[in-house]
């Protein structure tokens, strides 16, 4: 998502348009285990082959601490309306907050990116969730910690479009790279309830954002070091990967990605994943606590989810590629909403539990599919702008469902959840239908 400069464009000699580079690998029999058209870096080097390991490595430690701080408030949200002494829609300002921050960063993050490079952007982003754990940590009071999560908000969309655009740009097996890449972000939301399920039942319960802290600085200084305020194409380059987007102007770009229809509902459907995904994991265990009577350890619920949600990214890898990544999506949509049912229908505290795991595994390779989607229908030239717009903006959807779900349950009680849910699932499958199935045009 860095400058893109403008390269010449030569006719090869079918007629159609090449871009430089691409020309020059046609002319030398694509050396380096390149196809002509096709740049990867299995002819890189040893050392860009390490590098390209350390830059992969920085960017799931990024998603790490995404996913800490998503699966943080759902264990700790029955603690924080106890200490502030607010309800369910006073307690959801802190999702709105967040919803503002998302949106903020993903409003900003284009122009910054154009001005100031990939490499800077990571590292601001990374230094908002500083800001923000460090109001956090002392709980302050209540307006305070709510505007934490502004900051907090607007650090995680910058990351998070960030490390999207740049995987999404990757010549070797990207569709993998992005499951394992969203896997890490699984994994920070399994490690993060554990936690804080324990802080919850402490005096010093805010003392859970010391540790979110400590890895929010660790983040600060990994992308500091690995990508050095670096552009994305120096990046690249320094993996082997030469840059072959065309460029266009900044005005020229925001149109393209704002009047492309794909770009919107690709969008939409992030938001509505998301937004399910973190409204599962911040409000079950209020939801298991209220309506099943589940003890103080219900927090590890919320772990069961994410651990699914981890697991279900890698594990499935191989039916997405069995039997085509459109078609998984539906089929796990269809199946998560029958086990949302039977958490709904089913009193039980132990097969709620299960199910809500399960749910986890399914939802869990829908996030990565739908990037790798945008890499395929997307022209070139605007794919790491419109990725990074699609993922900062869904990541409203971590705010805007549940604080949805918080005004619902003020009026009709926390069990309204489940029924919210399944209509939610209902609507992802409507909107991942109209998404074009074929390949990006020809550029």
């Amino acid at each position: 998502m860095s400058q893109i400069e403008l390269q010449p464009r030569k006719h090869a000699a079918d007629g159609t348009t090449a871009d430089s580079s691409t020309v020059g690998s046609m002319a030398n029999g694509a050396p380096n285990g390149s196809v002509a058209g096709k740049e990867t870096i299995s002819g890189a080097s040893r050392a860009q082959r390490i590098q390209a390991r350390l830059q992969f490595a920085a960017l799931c430690w990024c998603l790490f601490l995404g996913g800490w701080n998503d699966g943080t408030t759902g264990p700790l949200l029955p603690r924080i309306q106890k200490f502030y002494g607010v309800g369910f829609a006073v307690v959801s300002l802190l999702f709105v907050f967040s919803c503002v921050g998302f949106v903020a960063g993903a409003l900003i993050n284009v122009p910054l990116t154009d001005k100031l490079g990939f490499g800077k952007i990571l590292v601001i982003g990374s230094l908002c969730q500083v800001i923000g754990y460090t109001l956090q940590a002392p709980a302050l009071p209540f307006p305070v910690f709510v505007i934490s999560y502004f900051l907090n908000g607007i650090g995680i969309a910058l990351q998070d479009a960030q490390a999207n655009g740049y995987v999404a740009a990757f010549k070797d097996s990207p569709e993998a790279k992005m499951a394992f890449l969203h896997a890490a972000y699984g994994a920070g939301a399994l490690c993060s309830p554990l936690a804080a399920t324990q802080f919850a039942q402490m005096r010093h319960w805010s003392f859970h954002y010391l540790i979110s802290l400590g890895i929010a600085i660790s983040n600060s200084i990994v992308l500091t070091t690995v990508f050095q305020f670096k552009t994305q194409d120096e990046c690249l380059e320094q993996i082997g990967q030469a840059a072959t987007e065309q460029g266009t102007s900044l005005e020229g770009k925001f149109k393209q990605i704002l009047s492309h229809k794909t770009v919107h509902l690709l969008a939409f459907f992030i938001l509505l994943y998301v937004g399910v995904e973190v409204t599962i994991g911040g409000w079950i265990v209020t939801f298991i606590i209220n309506v099943r009577g589940g003890g103080p350890s219900s927090g590890y619920i919320s772990a069961g989810f994410f651990g699914g949600l981890m697991a279900g990214r890698v594990l499935l890898l191989w039916v997405n590629q069995k039997i085509g990544e459109r078609r998984a999506l539906f089929l796990y949509a269809i199946l998560a909403i029958g086990l949302e049912l039977v958490v709904w229908l089913v009193p039980s505290l132990i097969g709620g539990a299960v199910a809500v795991s399960l749910v986890g595994v399914l939802l869990g390779p829908m996030y990565p599919i739908a990037i790798n989607q945008t890499a395929r229908v997307l022209p070139r030239w605007i794919l790491t702008g419109s990725i990074g717009w699609i993922a900062g903006f869904g990541q409203a959807g971590s705010a805007v469902l549940p604080f949805l779900t918080g005004i619902i349950s003020s009026k009709f009680g926390i069990a309204s959840l489940q029924p919210l849910l399944i209509t939610m699932m209902g609507l992802l499958i409507v909107v991942w239908a109209f998404v074009p199935k074929g390949p990006r045009r020809a550029e």
